[in-house]
């Protein structure tokens, strides 16, 4: 299976501790975050990636070329900040597949591929995401769910509370994201725009929730924190 991780973002609120180094970059037992990332990934099974960059993307191309490990990787580049949303779309003109992992580029979850594939498939589904309940939510919007798992809405703002949370990781279905009237080098937002419109027009939107390590660090203090969770190096 090939792999789009949106890598593009600015990073502002990490630049206090990663001052020179675009977010994905960001050290973590002196390796890249998006090594650790990647490495996750393959051992559930991607073969192929796709980085769609952004900010300071020369520096992630430097360090991974066309190959990490024994998998290709290629490029979706981003002229000017297009957003999640847009990067994204930039990533699906080049994925070779119909279905597709996608993966935001700062956050690490313990998300099952094979299940998120199979529940995807079983309910013939245009997006997946991987979900992860929290006990005290006061920095993520929320998803809300049917009895069957279908998400039928997005919360932008936290409840303070327990809540479930979308992960940032995503099985998609290329075909139905680009043909939302979007096109590549468009600027938008992916859970503010793209989202809705998917649930606006009654496309089938699954959750599954996992209860795997799960860490966002696109705030200093969560990524001090990922260094308790990921692996040191051997």
């Amino acid at each position: 299976m090939e792999a789009i991780i949106l890598a593009g973002g600015l990073g502002t609120r990490l630049r206090a501790v990663v001052p020179d180094l675009p977010k994905p970059m960001a050290p973590v037992h002196g390796r890249p975050f998006l090594e650790h990332q990647m490495d996750y990934w393959i051992a559930q099974g991607v073969t192929r990636f796709i980085l769609s960059v952004g900010y300071k993307r020369e520096l992630i191309e430097a360090h991974f070329g066309d190959h990490y490990r024994y998998c290709p990787v290629t490029y979706a580049r981003e002229e000017e900040a297009l957003g999640t949303g847009g990067g994204l779309l930039l990533g699906l003109a080049r994925a070779r597949d119909d279905t597709v992992l996608v993966v935001n580029g700062d956050t690490f979850f313990e998300a099952e591929l094979v299940t998120m594939r199979e529940r995807h498939a079983a309910v013939q589904a245009h997006v997946t995401v991987a979900l992860r309940r929290v006990p005290h939510n006061d920095r993520y919007g929320e998803v809300a769910l049917d009895a069957h798992g279908a998400i039928t809405g997005f919360h932008t703002k936290p409840s303070g509370g327990e809540g479930i949370i979308n992960g940032g990781v995503y099985v998609m279905q290329r075909e139905a994201l680009l043909g939302l009237g979007w096109k590549p080098g468009d600027k938008v937002a992916l859970e503010q725009e793209i989202f809705p419109a998917l649930l606006k027009r009654k496309m089938k939107m699954l959750g599954v929730t996992f209860a795997g390590a799960f860490v966002d660090i696109g705030v200093p203090e969560d990524y001090r924190r990922a260094a308790a969770m990921l692996p040191k190096p051997v």
